[in-house]
């Protein structure tokens, strides 16, 4: 009873001893940097300071394609990069629990046994021999309870990190998922690009089949020459290497596709390129969402906390710490009385350990562990420039190709136009060859040149896409309330 009094009053001094030492902790809270260099990172004014981001809209929002969505679907089910990254993030989440149960005390049990022979030319054999034994037998049960209190911070910071370790994983994760949806709506719509140049080019094939019979006839007639019929023979055999190189494309950039899905190579169902829609305004949100939507600047702030909380964990080891220890054993020299109230043994034990010398580990961990910390604070730095870069060149890509798809609209028409006008007049004698010859490349280049310029729009709303972070959710403004993410 006496024992159990004491064990107590020592609970309580030391429970007091701790709630009065509150006021020199040690460990430091986390505060978000102020970069003035990241203030104008998009340099555009055309951006409105009340609307809706398009970095909080999804991806289903953006890409519409009910092909695309299928396959995007897919790939975020079987990519192996994906399947990695969810790996990496279970780890990270197994450290966070462990971060977590660091308040908690460590409870040991240990059972041995031990039989020992003395040597025979030994005082102690002569006495194991008067008790009528050769051996000494000890039989043990014990079990330890330590306990740590947190005067400094150093539990909480050490909990802190690796919590942060874990959702710079899980932002990583999403990066990967960005990237993933944007590597395949863009394999997607080279695809769409493919197909039409091949139509295009086909029909061309076509029209230059039938040219070709037209100057042969005329050539018959004393109308037009060898050299006529050459340069219209050169122009059918351009087009249908260019119609080789297309199919050898398409049959790449499905195997690409299939790649990014993690299914074997195969033929993809896709719609057309002229039915591709985007139904959303680029110029939405304000430059300061960027901080909260895109997982790789998430990540690199949580990479930061990360190494700022192990440098409150480095500073607070040269703080002297607290323990308190119980154990509880049971002991005896032989099997018998081994479970006897006799053989029972206590101790209770509290102690400050204050380092001093250390051969300098200390002072050197806190010294490394500041200089990655600010490491870390110069790569979130670097990664929000980086951020604000690519999110400022697709914004102005997409706004160049917007006006250059209009200026290409206007060529094809003209051109096709003259085409047709030349025909007309070569049918009636009143041009030569060379026009007609010289309106059917110019127009086959200007629609070859109008899909490109489609495909490098549909391209730059992709850019926008990963630029902004890919529509996850946003970051609440205070990391710490992630902690009730593990259990």
């Amino acid at each position: 009873m006496i024992f159990k009094k004491v064990i107590l009053i020592k609970i309580v001094v030391l429970a007091a001893l701790v709630i009065g030492v509150q006021s020199c902790f040690v460990a430091k809270t986390y505060k978000r940097p102020h970069f003035e260099e990241t203030q104008n990172l998009y340099r555009t004014d055309r951006i409105p300071a009340d609307s809706l981001s398009m970095a909080d809209i999804s991806w289903r929002s953006v890409f519409t394609d009910p092909y695309l969505v299928r396959y995007i679907e897919k790939g975020l089910e079987n990519n192996i990069d994906i399947r990695m990254a969810i790996q990496s993030v279970l780890a990270a989440k197994a450290y966070a629990k462990q971060g977590k149960s660091g308040y908690l005390p460590v409870v040991t049990g240990n059972t041995h046994t031990k039989r020992s022979h003395a040597s025979e030319n030994t005082q102690e054999a002569a006495r194991l021999k008067d008790l009528g034994t050769d051996r000494f037998d000890q039989f043990e049960l014990s079990s330890l309870f330590s306990w740590e209190a947190d005067i400094w911070g150093k539990i909480r910071s050490n909990k802190r990190a690796y919590m942060a370790s874990y959702l710079q994983s899980a932002a990583a994760q999403k990066a990967v998922k960005t990237q993933l949806i944007a590597d395949i709506t863009t394999a997607y719509h080279r695809l769409l690009s493919l197909d039409a140049k091949l139509k295009v080019t086909e029909k061309a094939l076509a029209f230059r089949r039938r040219a070709l019979e037209t100057i042969k006839v005329l050539q018959a007639a004393g109308r037009a020459n060898r050299v006529a019929v050459g340069q219209y023979a050169g122009q059918l055999h351009q087009a249908q290497a260019l119609l080789i190189d297309l199919k050898a494309n398409i049959f790449r950039t499905e195997n690409t596709l299939s790649i990014l899905l993690g299914e074997t190579p195969k033929n993809w169902k896709r719609s057309h390129l002229k039915d591709e829609r985007i139904d959303i305004n680029p110029y939405l949100g304000l430059p300061a969402l960027l901080l909260r939507n895109r997982p790789d600047v998430i990540a690199a702030e949580y990479q930061l906390v990360h190494a700022f909380e192990l440098t409150n964990v480095a500073r607070s080891n040269f703080y002297p710490s607290f323990t308190l220890s119980a154990t509880r054993s049971l002991k005896s020299s032989t099997f018998e009385e081994w479970f006897d109230a006799s053989s029972s043994f206590s101790e209770l034990a509290n102690g400050i350990t204050q380092p001093f010398l250390n051969r300098r580990k200390l002072k050197t961990r806190y010294e490394v562990a500041k200089t990655q910390r600010q490491r870390a604070l110069l790569s979130f730095k670097k990664t929000l420039l980086q951020a604000g870069r690519e999110v400022s060149d697709a914004l102005y890509a997409y706004q160049a190709e917007t006006e250059e798809l209009a200026y290409h609209r206007r060529e094809v028409e003209a051109l096709r136009q003259a085409e047709a006008d030349s025909k007309e007049l070569l049918d009636k004698g009143f041009a030569n060859y060379l026009d007609l010859l010289t309106a059917g490349q110019s127009a086959l280049k200007a629609e070859l040149d109008l899909i490109d310029s489609r495909l490098r729009q549909l391209s730059a709303v992709v850019s926008l896409y990963h630029a902004l972070g890919g529509g996850w959710n946003a970051k609440p403004e205070h990391w710490g309330t992630h902690d009730a993410e593990i259990e």
